[in-house]
């Protein structure tokens, strides 16, 4: 039996959250501090050196003996560099133990050893981390001991962001303002802030960590560059929701555990769809907190895995032929008096503000659909795409039957006089209870759904920050409001001209709404019939970031400057080309120095097999044994022909200077070239000898765990 927790103890138990505040800072000082975490005000210097001295004395006394500014440079991942809070002996040799308001506020890392695309060069190494007061210092509790973790923005030295929260602290003002103007429209003067809030769902693979050891295709990359499918797969949906298996919930026990200490609201678990997939869900929050979440708990489900002996694989496609894992962006607007923009309310036909709202995010999407793709682009989510509850490259929005039919009757008669109700749902077991059915059906194919009151943007991968989804969420919607603000302002009758504007942008953005099957072959002709544009892969994605149209809409907001858009295009070109060149290493290195020996070893074994029998019994019939030789030698041969081209296109592409043409070259050269590597070994791995196979198999990986 796991060890009983009481929730209500453990919550937020090593966060210096409000509560804490409020208990060890003098009142002024809190009173400043609540102001510039509530009301975006500049934080005051003068309160900083209180603050440190409380946030060390409360890390102190729960046993933290070192601290480190938290932040999230362009490498994926989370950074860190650890002090201690000894300062210096004091004259009877007692350790001083100190933490300054500066050391609280500023701290310094080394920009260039950071990606920068070109922002920063080894002679200009200064950059920046700077307190993000809005997100709660931490306590980290692991084998290094218990460290005080401070959330912060990282900037080089002239003050470009190079990480994943300054644009996105950017963009949460720029939606701000924008969203006021549009309440203020509608004569509320009571909200004084607007912000957004996202629930992102983490899906993620959990397998046997020794078995994971043997495959170095996974040590290396992440994911499987070889692999025949099982006998069994996922098509019977018995893991889907299923019972969860003791070792993993075991696992998941104490991933809660964790996150609750660290105010991680984690609220749903369960068993997804594929094998040894599984899924873990917090309740919405604060964007900025919700992304700095959700980095605690990429890293909490890592760590926690390696006490279990499961190592956590939080690849987009980590095995092929099974579904791949995302992170679906819950995204809504609130304001700081509990107002959700995106309630529709019990009759949407009536409810103006609403309908402005969707209008104009319905314009952003269809607008800047290419940055939307953009930004959930990652090499992993390229073979995720498409299928298996993943959604298509293609952006459409998914609103429903209810909403589908007010727009309809807004664009086709002007007006709109109903809204479609939700039923009963009757069982027909007279002892189960009628269920209110709601209004409209659920569509796991689009890629940017709505879902009662918020978007659900699903194309978002599982490694990735959801930091760049939300920017581009944040900015553009943000834009759509400023157009329809700056326009409805000026209006001598607002109430005609707001109808006529939600009308008219209905009506010339109808064409991003989709409510059917994006997997069906059918829309990709209605897509492009449509004019809406078919991104297929990261490379051909990333030159959304640079485009006339997305320099200016950032530039406007002050989110990016052109040099930080153009510095992101150059990390996301060379970051594709060298994961990669990577996984093209791997596949050469493990085919080589394992896969082609084992299958020599295989066709040994065959031939000596057969001379074994004949010399025995030379009318035996040693057909089988030929057949196997024959099918063995000429894969064997395709492999080694396939190795060869690949190793020399490795070569190729790693010459090439320009990280733009490099990408291009990987891709277009380098996938094509391991695709074709892996086809005959996988092929192979069906018949040779199961004790000669160098590698656990995918039966081995998904089914025993």
């Amino acid at each position: 039996m796991s060890e009983r927790i009481n929730i209500s103890e453990v919550f937020g138990k090593n966060v210096f959250n409000e509560s804490v505040m409020r208990e060890r800072l003098p009142k002024s000082v809190f009173k400043k501090l609540k102001e510039t975490i509530e009301n975006g005000k500049e934080l005051d210097p003068s309160i900083a050196d209180v603050v440190a001295h409380a946030m060390k004395d409360w890390a102190i006394e729960r046993g933290a003996t070192h601290y480190t500014h938290w932040f999230q440079p362009l490498t994926g991942i989370t950074a860190e560099k650890h002090d201690s809070f000894i300062s210096a002996p004091g004259p009877d040799g007692k350790v001083i133990m100190e933490f300054s308001g500066k050391e609280l506020i500023k701290g310094e890392a080394d920009a260039s050893s950071f990606p920068s695309g070109g922002l920063r060069a080894t002679f200009e190494a200064r950059g920046y981390t700077a307190w993000d007061c809005t997100s709660p210092a931490f306590l980290r509790e692991d084998a290094i001991g218990v460290t005080l973790c401070i959330p912060t923005a990282f900037c080089s030295y002239k003050g470009e962001a190079l990480d994943q929260k300054t644009p996105l602290l950017r963009s949460m003002q720029a939606i701000n303002e924008q969203s006021l103007r549009i309440l203020r429209l509608f004569g509320n003067h009571t909200s004084s802030r607007v912000v957004p809030s996202v629930g992102p769902e983490q899906e993620y693979f959990l397998v046997d960590k020794e078995k994971y050891l043997k495959r170095k295709d996974l040590v290396y990359t992440g994911r499987t560059l070889f692999g025949a499918m099982p006998p069994k797969g996922q098509e019977l949906d018995d893991h889907y929701y299923g019972a969860i298996r003791e070792r993993i919930g075991s696992f998941m026990n104490e991933v809660n555990r964790e996150l609750w200490k660290l105010g991680v609201t984690a609220k749903t678990q369960h068993n997804e769809a594929a094998p040894a997939q599984h899924e873990l869900a917090p309740i919405y929050a604060q964007v900025n907190l919700a992304v700095d979440h959700n980095q605690m708990i990429m890293e909490t489900l890592k760590k926690v895995a390696d006490r279990h002996g499961l190592t956590c694989l939080l690849h987009e496609k980590p095995f092929a032929g099974v579904n791949g894992s995302g992170k679906h962006n819950n995204w809504s607007l609130t304001t700081d008096d509990g107002i959700n923009l995106l309630n529709p309310g019990a009759s949407p036909h009536d409810n103006v503000q609403f309908l402005l709202v969707l209008a104009c995010i319905l314009k952003a999407v269809d607008v800047h659909a290419d940055l939307l793709r953009e930004s959930a682009s990652d090499v992993g989510n390229d073979s995720r795409l498409g299928g298996n509850e993943a959604p298509p490259a293609i952006i459409s929005v998914f609103l429903g039957d209810q909403l589908e039919d007010v727009i309809s009757q807004l664009c086709d008669t002007g007006e709109a006089t109903h809204s479609k109700q939700g039923g009963t749902l009757k069982t027909g077991v007279a002892m189960l209870p009628d269920l209110d059915q709601d209004v409209t059906d659920r569509n796991r194919t689009s890629p940017f759904a709505f879902t009662n009151n918020k978007f659900e943007f699903r194309m978002v991968g599982s490694s990735d920050s959801v930091s760049p989804a939300n920017v581009v969420l944040n900015t553009i919607v943000a834009e759509a409001f400023k157009e329809a603000a700056d326009e409805l302002e000026k209006a001598d009758d607002f109430q005609l001209a707001v109808h006529d504007m939600i009308k008219k942008l209905l009506t010339e953005h109808r064409r991003i709404i989709f409510n059917g099957n994006g997997y069906s072959k059918s829309w990709v002709k209605e897509a492009a019939r449509r004019g809406l544009p078919n991104i297929s892969c990261m490379v051909e994605a990333i030159p959304a970031l640079t485009t006339e149209k997305a320099v200016k809409l950032f530039e406007t907001f002050h989110v990016y400057t052109k040099a930080e858009l153009e510095s992101r295009a150059e990390v996301e070109y060379d970051s594709y080309a060298k994961i990669v060149h990577i996984e093209a290493l791997a596949m050469t290195n493990i085919a080589g120095k394992q896969i082609i020996p084992a299958i020599i070893r295989y066709t040994a074994r065959l031939a000596d097999s057969m001379a074994k029998v004949q010399s025995v019994c030379p009318e035996a019939e040693i057909s089988v044994q030929r057949d196997l030789l024959l099918e063995a030698s000429r894969r064997l041969s395709e492999i080694k022909a396939a190795h060869s081209k690949l190793v020399e296109l490795q070569d190729e592409c790693k010459s090439i200077r320009s990280a733009k043409e490099r990408a291009i070259a990987c891709r277009e050269r380098l996938v094509p070239a391991m695709e074709e590597l892996r086809r005959p070994v996988d092929l192979l791995e069906r018949i040779v000898d199961k004790d000669l196979w160098p590698m656990p198999s995918y039966g081995d990986l998904l089914f025993e765990v």
